[in-house]
């Protein structure tokens, strides 16, 4: 099933689109960087490494090795076949084998970027598997793109677990969405990472889950 069919019929009236987690109903946000100041910038700060930890522990925490997945990649500001190609190394770089890279598909949506001048955004996704991906490299890339760290990724990336019907958007090294068709299918992550739940949308965020709760749950986790 092509991605934009998937979505239509899993996400109906879902726009993949910043800000993500507010064009749907059901959805976590997470800080990702706790306490940044302009000199935790640099490679292996601590303000760094932790953003690293939280991106990847929560793409972990959503998708198994062999999960099937949908990789998209919103690229904007140009035209043609030259250009298709030129931004294959959005996932060149991060996907592990290059047979796997023959399946990229692009198509071109209505703008959904900011800085998107053009009519339209050219949308480049790829069915593959979880553990097809060097996602703890590409998540760093993500979190890099706001602070000047190379290597970066300023393409917005969306991660599309197609069996779980949930959706991970990092956004940079200060958030990530997370979506769902079914809120059962995240109560988990509400539950054990609720402590890197953002205080600004936490209200929001527990009347969506607390009519779930069967038990107590686990705030314990720090970093």
């Amino acid at each position: 099933m092509p991605v934009n069919e998937y979505l239509l019929e899993n996400f109906p009236g879902l726009r993949l689109m910043p800000p993500l987690f507010y064009n749907w109903q059901i959805g976590i946000r997470f800080e990702i960087g706790v306490g940044y100041n302009v000199n935790d910038a640099y490679l292996h700060s601590p303000y760094v490494d932790n953003a690293y930890k939280r991106a990847v522990t929560l793409f972990k925490s959503l998708h198994a090795e062999d999960d099937d997945i949908f990789v998209i990649a919103d690229a904007v500001g140009f035209e043609g076949r030259r250009g298709y190609k030129s931004k294959l190394h959005i996932f060149s770089r991060y996907i592990r084998e290059k047979a796997v890279l023959k399946k990229l598909q692009h198509i071109a949506v209505p703008y959904t970027c900011s800085d998107d001048y053009d009519d339209k955004t050219h949308r480049f996704f790829l069915r593959c598997k979880a553990g097809d991906i060097r996602y703890i490299p590409m998540l760093r890339a993500i979190c890099n793109q706001d602070m000047g760290i190379k290597p970066s990724i300023s393409q917005k990336i969306y991660f599309i677990n197609i069996k779980k019907r949930t959706i991970f958007y990092l956004y940079d090294d200060r958030g990530c969405d997370i979506l769902a068709a079914a809120a059962e299918t995240i109560q988990d992550m509400y539950e054990t990472y609720n402590s890197w739940i953002l205080d600004y949308d936490r209200e929001r965020i527990n009347r969506l889950f607390e009519p779930l709760r069967g038990r107590e749950f686990n705030t314990s986790i720090k970093g």
